[in-house]
C-alpha cells in the first residue's frame, strides 16, 4: 500500500469568500487569521495582493472535504 504524503494547495470549502487564505493557511500550517490580516494589509497598502488572490481563486482547485478534522 501505497501511501501520498505530497502536499497540495487546495481551497478550503468553507472559506469566507472563496477558500484561498485557508487553503494557504493548511499548505503553510499557520493560523488562517494571520494569512486573511496579511491579506487585507496587502491589498490596502500594496494593491497586487488582491490579483494574486484571484489568480488563486481561479487556479487552485476547492477540496471536496475539510482539510482538517
Amino acid at each position: 500500500m501505497t501511501t501520498n504524503n505530497t502536499k497540495r494547495l487546495l481551497r478550503t470549502p468553507d472559506g469566507i469568500i472563496a477558500g484561498v487564505c485557508g487553503g494557504l493557511a493548511e499548505f503553510f500550517g499557520l493560523d488562517v487569521s494571520l494569512i486573511r490580516i496579511a491579506t487585507l494589509i496587502l491589498i490596502l497598502f500594496g494593491g497586487l495582493s488582491i490579483w494574486v488572490y484571484i489568480i488563486l481563486l481561479l487556479v487552485v482547485h476547492k477540496a471536496r472535504k475539510q482539510l482538517t478534522q
